[in-house]
Order: structure tokens, then sequence, then C-alpha cells
């Protein structure tokens, strides 16, 4: 092309001609010929030709080609710089092109609007705002804020820097504005989340008589997607189809992509079939709307017919099929992309490896996610972070925070989501002493007040014990979300702390902070914890307000907070409401059953749940093997045990033994239940050894409480219940030496007994007493009626305080007063003086009521014509007219 010419004869118009044929070809090789003729004919000094040289090289990929000829002239011209400035940005090397700039300006060349268009592009980043406004004050000193080229750039250059309100000065203080203008604001606002805005202004600018183009619909389009604004999306589809423009390839994959974000799917897939023409990017969007939104199947199936039709997959389509898989753990069909994905030479993608490694943490296959991992010489932190997550997701914090200090050995710096990771995996463990190092390093960072690591340590403290530092931490968050909320109500309701988190819960919604799911999962558990009743009714009433009593896990949890508040009744209908029953709503109703004692209606509600063809898991075998253990149903205990690997493949856990140990040990089995715990293929716990540690005071066997006790002692030195049941046996036993001797060593060693307190609801508030109470403000009036009702009950009933019940060696009428001050016996009379007659009197102690307290709830409900309905430790005892659900076995 070029040789044909003789470089004597070669004019300026001819090498002009020949720099406009490369640059339609974009050939580089043609391109360096006619440099090379340039120079020969000495026209390398010519600043016309060398500024579209320039750009030549540049378009052709070559900066340094570009500088090379730049840097031959000592004085370029202002057409030159901006050249190579626009050069610079279009290689990314934007801090240059800034610097380049500058040295034009202390060249004394004034540049021009095209040369404030060029650099301020390179300004388009959130570090490069600085430099951004300061190019801004020289726009507007030369005078040319009033271009609508230059203003152009300024709002593109603001928005892709995130400030918004000063690319809407620009855009506002333009008076003749383009669509360009408009098209600028609109994308800047939809680029930086701000949907309503963009579609605001979608409107205003119609309203001002200016016809939108493709690139208004992409953005608009676009702003739908984020707000789920289906039916404008809609709206702006008619108005796309009216202008001809649905056939537009890129208004088509908006489309489906503004679809799918919605949730309309089959919309989404009818734009998809009607287009005339697909790209990758049609399929791409097609494929993620179906994972995003759990369709993996349908997923799956048209990533087959994107091969089928020839087009190769890229590393979007590998990402969202990766996804697909692993909402349906398909790690069958997961490795086979895999291999696809080694045979496209992207597994060395950053991108698409870390999702592979999601992909097999999450499907539960950490070996295989750490193989991907091993391979990458070169981990950037969202690796890093996949992998520590899958790690600690999966249980395996150890391993997590192994990989944590090595990802800091490697000079990789955590950012907010590892810190969140690695106190999930403290909180697991728990391990409040690592998790108390995360913190400091978490504030060295500076990252205390993000709301993200801010909610992930009151997580991490609520889970590791430290109730009263995670509050610390709640407080001091700048600002609070849902989840910060979740975090800590949540956090008391784990710690049995319920009154505290139905407190919180109010301060919640005076903030005006709306409960999600979640918080009701968690306050509902709070209120059960504590048989607050009213406010869990109070809190029903609000669910069923938001429609979210038909949610299979806020209706599960409903079950659960009616069944420890008493009242099987009220589970059962919701229960019997959900259109939904999974295997959570039906243990949360075999375990109600469980605890009143109901073992028959427990083992009939299996029966049912197997009707409806749920599977049973580990915790509902706990439910009903509890239920056989309080209803003494030992041979269907047994039955049901054996049929757990037998019948469902579900091996025994901890939980079960304890369930069997229990139910051998209340029957007075105690010989059966020791054999049974030596026998067990895995190490008792201490409260299995506590099961048969309580048995031995019921049924007064002296040494095989000793051995228990010294069993317990080896796995939990400081545990305060055997230290007090111990002594308790011996002082039945009349040896109070040894007694004595238990209590001492508990002195010594610091272990204090866990005081028992007994609460009752009255006007949605918890009244909490102790034994010998003073400091109830009707302790006057409840001491008075308690005095007259024992002297009732025994004109009565011939009643008599059960003195074995007081475990001190001290006379009998000092007995008989503490007796008479026990918890359970003052809430019981705090409630038959406040509350209306045949209302059902409800009392939760936190410890095993004593033979003495039960016999006297008896005889009140007796008394009274009322129903009392106590919950301790272990059960629930309903008694009416005299008589005690549990049959006096508890």
């Amino acid at each position: 092309m070029v040789m044909e010419h003789s470089s004597a004869s070669i004019s300026t118009k001819r090498v002009y001609s020949l720099l406009q044929r490369c640059m339609k070809t974009k050939d580089l090789s043609a391109s360096r010929q006619v440099y090379s003729l340039m120079i020969r004919s000495g026209l390398d000094s010519n600043t016309f030709l060398a500024f579209h040289l320039i750009r030549l090289f540049s378009l052709c990929g070559s900066l340094m080609e570009a500088n090379e000829v730049y840097l031959k002239f000592c004085r370029p011209d202002l057409h030159m710089w901006t050249a190579i400035i626009s050069a610079h940005v279009k290689h990314q090397q934007c801090e240059q092109a800034i610097k380049l700039y500058h040295a034009m300006l202390q060249s004394n060349v004034k540049p021009n609007d095209y040369a404030y268009v060029a650099v301020l592009k390179a300004c388009a980043s959130p570090e490069a705002l600085p430099q951004g406004r300061i190019i801004h004050a020289d726009v507007v000193k030369a005078g040319y804020d009033s271009s609508v080229h230059v203003s152009n750039t300024l709002i593109d250059m603001y928005a892709k820097c995130g400030s918004l309100d000063e690319a809407r000065r620009v855009f506002d203080q333009l008076r003749a504005k383009d669509i360009i203008s408009w098209n600028a604001m609109i994308s800047g606002y939809t680029q930086n989340g701000f949907g309503e805005e963009a579609l605001h202004l979608l409107d205003q600018m119609r309203q001002e008589g200016i016809q939108a183009d493709a690139f208004t619909y992409v953005s608009a389009l676009k702003a739908c997607g984020i707000l789920g604004a289906i039916a404008k999306g809609k709206l702006i589809h008619v108005h796309i189809v009216e202008c001809g423009l649905e056939s537009n390839i890129f208004i088509g994959n908006t489309l489906i992509d503004m679809y799918a974000k919605c949730g309309s799917l089959e919309t989404a897939h009818q734009v998809f079939e009607t287009m005339p023409h697909k790209d990758l990017v049609s399929w791409n969007a097609m494929i993620a709307g179906y994972a995003q939104h759990g369709f993996s199947e349908k997923a799956l199936q048209l990533f087959e017919y994107l091969q089928k039709e020839g087009i190769r997959p890229n590393r979007v389509t590998f990402v969202s099929i990766l996804k697909a898989c692993c909402s349906i753990s398909a790690i069958d069909q997961a490795k086979q992309i895999h291999a696809q994905i080694i045979d496209a030479g992207l597994e060395s993608d950053l991108f698409v490896g870390s999702t592979l490694v999601d992909m097999y943490s999450n499907c539960g296959s950490l070996v295989d996610a750490r193989h991907v991992f091993n391979k990458f010489p070169a981990r950037d932190v969202v690796l890093w972070n996949v992998m520590i997550a899958g790690y600690a997701k999966h249980g395996d914090s150890k391993e997590a925070l192994n990989l944590f200090r090595e990802m800091k050995s490697d000079h990789i710096q955590p950012d907010s989501v590892t810190y969140v990771c690695i106190l999930q995996a403290c909180a697991s463990i728990p391990d409040i002493d690592e998790g108390k190092l995360i913190h400091t390093q978490v504030i060295e960072r500076g990252l205390e007040g993000s709301v993200f690591v801010g909610n992930g340590l009151v997580d991490m403290y609520a889970k590791c014990g430290s109730i009263d530092e995670a509050r610390k931490v709640f407080d001091r968050l700048p600002a609070k979300d849902v989840v910060s909320w979740n975090a800590m109500i949540a956090g008391y309701a784990q710690q049995g702390l319920g009154e505290q988190a139905l407190h919180l819960f109010e301060l919640m919604q005076q903030e005006d902070m709306k409960p999600n799911d979640a918080t009701y999962l968690s306050i509902l558990k709070a209120c059960g914890s504590i048989a607050a009743i009213d406010q869990g009714k109070r809190i029903h009433a609000q669910i069923i307000k938001c429609g979210l009593e038909t949610n299979v896990f806020v209706g599960s949890a409903l079950v659960d907070m009616y069944s420890k508040c008493g009242d099987l009744n009220e589970a059962n209908k919701v229960l019997i409401k959900l259109p939904v029953r999974n295997v959570v709503s039906w243990n949360a109703m075999i375990s109600g059953h469980a605890q009143h004692g109901l073992g028959k209606e427990a083992l009939q509600l299996y029966k049912e749940m197997q009707r409806e063809g749920i599977k049973p898991d580990s915790a509902t075998f706990v439910s009903l093997l509890s239920a056989c253990s309080h209803a003494n149903l030992t041979h269907e205990g047994f039955d049901l045990f054996h049929s757990m690997l037998d019948d469902h493949g579900i091996r025994p856990e901890l939980q079960h033994y304890g369930c069997m140990v229990d139910l051998l040990s209340r029957r007075g089995s105690l010989s059966e239940a020791e054999k049974f715990v030596i026998k067990m293929p895995i190490v008792p716990s201490a409260d299995i050894w506590m099961s048969v540690l309580a048995a031995c005071k019921t049924h007064g066997n002296v040494e095989l409480a000793r051995r228990s006790f010294d069993s317990i002692l080896k796995l939990e030195p400081s545990n305060d219940a055997a230290y007090v049941l111990m002594a308790n046996i011996y002082a039945v036993a009349g040896r109070w030496v040894d007694s004595l001797e238990i209590r001492k060593t508990m002195k010594t060693a610091g272990i204090r007994k866990i005081p028992g307190c007994t609460w009752i609801e009255f006007n949605n508030q918890m009244h909490r007493f102790v034994v010998e109470d003073k400091d109830h403000p009707q302790k006057k009036r409840i001491y008075a009626t308690l005095h007259t009702l024992i002297g009732r009950i025994k004109d009565q009933f011939g009643y008599e305080p059960d003195l074995s019940c007081v475990l001190y060696d001290v006379p009998d009428h000092k007995k008989a007063h503490l007796l008479s001050a026990h918890s359970e016996k003052l809430a019981l009379t705090f409630g038959l003086i406040n509350l209306p007659p045949g209302v059902p009197i409800r009392i939760v102690k936190n410890l095993r009521t004593c033979a003495d307290c039960h016999t006297f709830a008896k005889m009140i409900s007796k008394l009274s014509g009322r129903e009392i309905i106590e919950r301790d430790a272990n059960r629930f005892h309903h008694f009416r007219d005299g008589v005690c659900s549990c049959g006096d076995y508890w």
C-alpha cells in the first residue's frame, strides 16, 4: 500500500490519505510503514500528520509508538496535546493523562473544548475526583462551561465518581441540554443505584419534549431492574415498541435483564424468543435470570441449547451456570462444566475461579474447593474470602482461622467481607479470645463503624456468650439496619434473656425499623423462653398484618412459641393453617407435646407427619424420644431409637443417646442406664450423666450418684448443678457431713449455684421472683395472701410442708419457712391476686420444681378452681382440680 510511492514525491495530502485508510483498517503493520515513509520523506515533523499518526497508533493499540511520535516534538501544538492525552485515556493510563494536561498548561498552551473533554474522561473514577474538580474550575475560568460537549463530559465524570449532587448541578446549570446531557444524568443515577431519580428524570425529559433514544431506554430499563418496578418497565417497553426499537439487540438484552430482575421470567423468555438476533449477552441475561430466581434446571437446559447453537460460553455464562448448579447441589453437572471451563482456558480467571470455589463449598465439597483455590498462584481478596467463608459455613472454623492467618502472611489485606466471615468462624467454635483479637484488627482498620462488620461483631459476641460486649458494639454502631437489630435480639433470645429481647424489639419499632421474618423468628423464640404468651399473641397479630403467618418458618416459630407458653390448642391452629408444612413445623408440634408429657399424642403426630410424606430428621427423633421419656413409654422409645438407623438412615447422636439414658433413669432402671452409658459408641456428655444423677436422687441410689458425679466433674469441673444435686442426695440420705463437704468444695472453687427464679406475665410485663423475694412492689400483699392460702389448704386438704425438700441441716420450723417462700409459690400467689378469674395462671421456673411446690400447686388449683400451667426446666405441669398432667412422674 505504501511502498508503491517513492519517498521523494510523496505529498502531505497523500500521506494523510494513507493514514485515513489505516484508520479504517486499524492495521498496525501498515501504520508503521506509513510512519517509516513519513520519516524518509521528512514529513515526520509535520504537526498535522503527527497528530493523526498519534491517533492512529492509539487506535491500533500501540500507546508506546504514539508516545514516540509525540516526544519528537519539543513544542507540540494543542492538537497533539489533545491527541496524546486521549491516547493515554484510551489505554487507561489516566494518571499520566492528567499529568500531560498539567504539562500542557505549563507549556502555555491553552486547552480548547476537545482538550477538556479528553482530560475530564481521565478523571472519571472516585480517586481522581479531586483532580476533576480542579479541571472543572479551569473549564469555568476558560468559559467552556457553557459548552454542551464539555458539560456532558463533566456530568459523566461526576456520575462515575459517585458525586451525583455535583453532576446534577452541572446538568441543571446547562441551558441548552441535548439528548446526551439527559442520557448522561439518567445513566449516572442508574449506575449509582438511584433508580427512582433516574425514572423521575426520564419523565421530566419527556415533559420537555425530548425524544428518548436507545441509550436512554437502556438506562431507564436498568433503573426499573434496580427497583423491581415492573409496571414502569412494561410502560417503557410499550414506548420502545412504538419507537420501532424493539429489534435493537442492546435494548432486547436489557429488557430480558429487567424482566428477570423483576421476577417476571416468563415475559423475559418471551422477549428472548422473539428477538430476531441474539448474541451471547442475550443468552447470559436469560440464564442469569433463571439462576438468580432458583429455576436452576431451566438455566441448565438453556445452557445446553446455547452450546447446540454453536455459541461459546464466556466467563459470565460460566459464573451464572455454576450458581445454578450450586443452588440445587448438582455437583456432577458442575464438574462437567468445570471441565469445559478448563478447556476454555478460564480456570485461571479469578472471577470464574472464585465462583468455582464458592460452588464446591456450598455443595459441601471443601476438598474440591480447596483444590481449585490452591491452583491460583496469585489470589485476590475475593478468592480468599470465598474459601474462608466455605470453611466457616461448614463448621471447620479452625481451618478458616488458619487460612485467615495465611492470607495475612501472603500480604493480602482483609476487607470487610473477610472480617465478617472470620467472625462467623469465631462464633461457631465459639472462641471469644480469637474474636476479640479480630475485633482489635477491625478497629485498627477503621471498620468498626461499618454496619456490615458491626453486625458480624454483635453476632460473634452474642454467640460466644458475651452479651454485654455485643450490646456495646450494637450501641456504638453509627447506623443500624434490620440485620443489626436482628443480631442483637437473636443474641438475647439465644442466651435465654427473653425480657431484654422483648425490650429491644419495642425499641426497634420505636425507631421506625420494620421487622422482617428473621426478626419474628428471634422474638418468638424469646417469648417462648419466658412463656410471655400475651406479648406472643400481640406479635402474632403483627405477623398476620405483615402477611407472614403463612411463611413456613415463621409459622413453625409460632407453633413453637405457643407450645412453650403452654397453649397447645393455639399451636395446633397455627399448624393447621400453614399451607405448606415442613419437617420444622412438625418437629415444633411434636416437641411441644413432648414438653407437656403427652407422649402418645406426640407419637400420633409423628404418624400424621409420615402420612403427609414428610421425612423425619435428627431433631424429630430427639423430640419423640423425649416424649417417650416423659410419658414412661419405654418400649416405644426403644423401637424409635432402633428405627432411626434401620428405617431412616439417621445415625444416633449424643442427644438421642441422652434421651434413652433419661428414659431408663426416670423409670428407675438405674443399673440399665449406667450400662447403656458405658456401652455408648460416643463419649457421653456431662448432661447424660446428669440424667443418671438426677434419677439417683429420686430413687435414693447414693453409690451410683457418686460415680455419676465423678464422671461429670471429669468433663465439666465447674458444673454447679452437679455439685448441688450431689450435696442434696447426701442430705436426703442423712449424710450431712458429706453434703457439707461438697458445699465447701464448691465455695473453695468459687462455684456458685444458679439461683431459682420464677416468672409470670402480667400487663405485657414479666414479673420475676426469687426465694424469699423482698423486692416486688406487692410483696406485703403477696406474703399475706400466701400465708392465708397455706392455712386454707392445711385445713381443707391436710397439707403439710415436705421438709425433705429443704436440704439444709436446720430446725423443722426454719425448713417450713424456707419452703413457704419458694419462688413458684410467690409467682403463683401474684397470679391469683392480679389475674382475672377464669384466666389460666402461667408460670415459668428456671430449675426443676420441687415436690412441695408441686403439691402446693395441685391443692391451689382445687381450692381456687383455676388452671395453673407451670413450665420448669424439664417439662410442663398442667394443674386442674387438684391433679397434675404429669401424673406425679417428672
